[in-house]
C-alpha cells in the first residue's frame, strides 16, 4: 500500500501561525520534504520549528535544491527529481509531507509537486496562513469591506497590467513584489494611488519590515517576499 502524499501550509513566517493540523501531520508523518535554496536553507522548515521539536525522525528528509533562476527549465528540473523521490517514499507505504511557506495553493511550490503527481497517489492538503492576511492583521488593514472589489496580482504582470488592475479595482494586493518595485511604485504614481499604498516585506519574520508611506521606498527592487496592499482612503461606502 502506498503513502499519502501530504502538502502542508506552514504560514508566513512566524511559527505560532502554524496551525494545530500542520503541526500534527509534521510530527507524525514518516518523511518531510521541502525546497531549499542556493544557501542549503530551507525557509519552510525553519518556519515550521516549533513542530520539528516534537518530531521523532525515522527516515531521512527529501531535500528539494532550488535554483535561484528566472529559467523554468531548472526549476522545472528540480521538481521533477523531488518528484521522482517522493515516489520512492510513498512507494515504500511511507507517508510524506511537503513542508510549503504560507498556503500550498496560493502561489505555492506544493502545486508543481502536485501536478506531477496527480492520479498516481493519495494526495492532501493542508492550507496555512498566506502572507496576504498576516500582513494585512499586521497592518490592522481590513483587505476589503462591503462592495469593494478585490483582487490579487503578480508584480511580475506588465506595466500596463498593473495599472488596468489598480484602475478597475479598489482593493489590489500585489504579490512578489521584489524585482518588480519600481514597477509598481511607477504604476501606483500613474494611476494616482501611491497614497493608497501600503507595503510589507518578510512579514512576520525576524527581519519583517513595514512601511505605511510607500513615497519613501527607494525605486529600486527589494526581496522576493514583499507585498503591497492597496485600499482607497474613503472606506464603508460603497
Amino acid at each position: 500500500m502506498s503513502g499519502t502524499f501530504f502538502g502542508v501550509g506552514v504560514g508566513p513566517g512566524d511559527p505560532e501561525l502554524v496551525t494545530l493540523k500542520a503541526m500534527r501531520l509534521i510530527q507524525q508523518s514518516d518523511v518531510l520534504a521541502y525546497l531549499v535554496g542556493e544557501s542549503g536553507q530551507s525557509q519552510a522548515k525553519q518556519i515550521a520549528v516549533l513542530a520539528l521539536e516534537g518530531r521523532q525522525a525515522q527516515h531521512a528528509d527529501i531535500v528539494i535544491p532550488m535554483p535561484m533562476s528566472t529559467r523554468r527549465e531548472a526549476a522545472n528540473q528540480a521538481y521533477d527529481e523531488g518528484a521522482q523521490a517522493i515516489v520512492a517514499a510513498l512507494d515504500k507505504g511511507l507517508n510524506v509531507a511537503f513542508l510549503c511557506e504560507g498556503d500550498p495553493l496560493f502561489f505555492g511550490s506544493f502545486t508543481y509537486l502536485m501536478e506531477r503527481l496527480e492520479g498516481s497517489c493519495a494526495i492532501q492538503v493542508v492550507p496555512g496562513v498566506s502572507s496576504i492576511h498576516a500582513a494585512a492583521a499586521e497592518l490592522q488593514h481590513p483587505l476589503t469591506v462591503l462592495k469593494e472589489s478585490f483582487c490579487v496580482v503578480s508584480g511580475r504582470h506588465k506595466e500596463e497590467q498593473l495599472v488596468e488592475a489598480l484602475r478597475l479595482h479598489d482593493s489590489i494586493v500585489i504579490m512578489k513584489a521584489g524585482r518588480a518595485r519600481p514597477t509598481i511604485l511607477k504604476a501606483l504614481e500613474l494611476t494616482e494611488r501611491i497614497e493608497d499604498a501600503k507595503y510589507v516585506e518578510y512579514v512576520g519574520r525576524e527581519n519583517q519590515f513595514v512601511e505605511s508611506d510607500v513615497r519613501r521606498l527607494e525605486s529600486e527592487p527589494g526581496p522576493y517576499f514583499s507585498l503591497f496592499i492597496v485600499s482607497r482612503k474613503e472606506r464603508g461606502t460603497r
